[in-house]
């Protein structure tokens, strides 16, 4: 029998094989980090906890000149005690104009200064007393006493004196009156009470109302007030107007 001859092509594949199991070498110039995948991760965190040591120097170090700022700047302090900063003999020195004072103001002040209501002040020669109480300025004409008796004249404000003592009475009359007149307000009125809690019944303060409104500049006239008004409790006054 005749042999066969070996195929040179088969011996060449048993060749390669053993070839790939001896193990593969990556050819130059590539890495071989695939065969290592943790060793990326420990260079980052390396990396990040060196950062974070710099970090913390930097602020200790920012902490540590700041305090000794400090520490210079009082121990400068202690030692040149109080001082006080001298003016610049370069810079203007503007004093802020005061406020104006209101020329009303003022000139309420200068009325109060002046102003001194009396109580022996004699009004019986001023006042009409034939059937009810009025009194009218030199020069008013009779008409405005009718009108304020018909009521023509609505009451803007009222003042209640009663049951206040003489000079409490007084004070408030002649701010009231002021005030009034200042606002620009006509006609009020002015409860006195009808002295029912007086020794003897009398109105006391009923007539002294009528003399401290004679010595009133505001007031034009004043009348006893209607029944439904006040009647002999209270007087109805009108007052100049007012200057704009």
């Amino acid at each position: 029998m005749t042999a066969l001859p070996i195929s040179n092509h088969r011996k060449h594949d048993h060749t390669g094989l053993h070839r790939a199991q001896d193990g593969f070498t990556a050819p130059p110039g590539q890495t071989t980090e695939a065969a290592h995948p943790l060793q990326g991760l420990r260079v980052a965190h390396q990396a990040l906890k060196a950062q974070r040591a710099q970090a913390k120097a930097d602020e200790a170090q920012r902490r540590s000149a700041a305090q000794a700022r400090d520490v210079q700047r009082q121990a400068f302090l202690r030692a040149v005690g109080a001082v006080t900063a001298l003016p610049d003999p370069q810079r203007a020195q503007h004093h802020l104009p005061r406020d104006p004072v209101p020329a009303q103001r003022l000139a309420d002040e200068q009325a109060v200064l002046r102003e001194s209501l009396s109580d022996e002040f004699d009004a019986g020669t001023l006042l009409d007393t034939d059937d009810k109480l009025s009194f009218l300025r030199p020069g008013v004409s009779l008409d405005i006493a009718r009108r304020l008796r018909r009521g023509e004249w609505t009451i803007q404000k009222q003042v209640d004196l009663h049951g206040l003592r003489t000079d409490e009475a007084r004070e408030a009359l002649g701010a009231f009156i002021r005030e009034s007149h200042r606002a620009g307000v006509r006609c009020v009125r002015v409860i006195h009470g009808k002295g029912l809690g007086s020794p003897g019944k009398m109105p006391v303060l009923k007539s002294r109302v009528n003399r401290w409104l004679v010595q009133k500049a505001e007031v034009m006239a004043f009348v006893q007030a209607n029944p439904n008004q006040g009647g002999d409790g209270a007087v109805v006054v009108l007052l100049r107007p007012a200057r704009r």
